[in-house]
């Protein structure tokens, strides 16, 4: 299929910003090195919260747009893989957060009796919590449907997509969102990995999300139910290019987890998870170049582990630098 656009980069940033320049009758190809289920998207824990995101004001905005976006998937839980849950960020007070939590229906300080853990502190919300392989797989067949698609296909330069897209007959734009991939392809020596892993157990019956705010240490604490299964973590770990799953940081990460709530001490573990969040350090890049040979680069990256959260705001903002989008 020829495209006008070429999106570079199949996780959730690159997939929705192709879904909204498809819906917008451009015809789009998404290159990606990986499927989705394989890439740092696939492995978030997938709650919708400005985490570790700069810059603040713009932040804002697109995670309010992403909110109400989300909201409306909710309605189809099942199709989209977002679903409201409630639960608590403890170590903050609401008057601690940004700009954008006045975009949150219903979020105020938590009782004592909802802090679990000896905290003293914290905020009580109901927020999208997004089951990320089902979300992405309904981003792709929505993206298909919109006439896109999807290609396994590596690329080494923005110059070697500019001249795939125009061979194809195109106008040769191509948006990046390679994610940590932009270290090379934009080049960005800013963009750097924050490793995140996390353990995968049975669901011992927890239905409401748990996150200590810490937004300096490289230890995470995280309990986030998914359709069968709950997610513990995890790390912060500036840095660090380690993929594989050290046993050690996951017996403290159930640790952690069980002095939150204890029942999860005894829950069976699924799988063991690593993903590499792509930070960068002027924060996310929501901007467009014209290339050598008049070719059109528009990016979007730097999201870090918030890209669940301001995925439709930034796809948006990114579609609005696209020639036609």
């Amino acid at each position: 299929m020829s495209g006008d656009v070429i999106v570079v980069g199949g996780g959730v940033s690159g997939l929705t910003t192709a879904v909204v320049l498809a819906e917008r009758g451009l015809r789009v190809r998404v290159w990606t090195r990986e499927e989705a289920e394989r890439t740092t998207s696939a492995v978030a824990g997938g709650l919708w919260w400005p985490y570790r995101i700069e810059p603040k004001e713009q932040v804002a905005d697109w995670a309010a747009t992403t909110l109400r976006v989300y909201e409306e998937f909710s309605r189809r839980p099942d199709e989209t893989g977002v679903r409201l849950v409630p639960g608590v960020l403890a170590g903050q007070s609401p008057t601690a957060l940004g700009a954008w939590s006045a975009q949150v229906a219903g979020l105020r300080a938590a009782r004592p009796d909802e802090l679990p853990g000896g905290h003293t502190e914290g905020v009580r919300a109901r927020v999208p919590l997004v089951d990320m392989p089902a979300h992405l797989g309904w981003l792709r067949r929505r993206l298909e449907a919109a006439g896109g698609s999807v290609e396994l296909r590596a690329v080494r330069s923005p110059a070697e997509a500019v001249e795939a897209a125009t061979a194809a007959g195109a106008a040769g734009t191509v948006v990046n969102c390679a994610g940590l991939g932009a270290r090379e392809l934009a080049p960005d020596e800013g963009v750097r990995p924050v490793r995140g892993q996390l353990v995968v157990v049975e669901n011992p019956g927890v239905e409401t999300w748990f996150v200590v705010a810490d937004g300096e240490s490289s230890r995470t604490t995280y309990l986030l139910p998914q359709p069968g299964r709950l997610i513990l973590g995890g790390t912060a770990e500036d840095g660090d290019w380690g993929t594989e799953p050290v046993p050690a940081t996951a017996e403290a990460i159930v640790a952690r987890c069980a002095r939150i709530r204890p029942e999860v001490a005894g829950a069976r573990i699924l799988a063991h998870r690593v993903g590499l969040r792509p930070a960068r350090a002027a924060g996310v890049r929501i901007e467009r170049e014209t290339l050598p040979g008049g070719g059109t680069l528009v990016h979007n990256y730097g999201h870090g582990g918030a890209g669940v959260t301001v995925a439709w705001g930034c796809a948006r903002a990114a579609a609005a630098l696209v020639p036609g989008g």
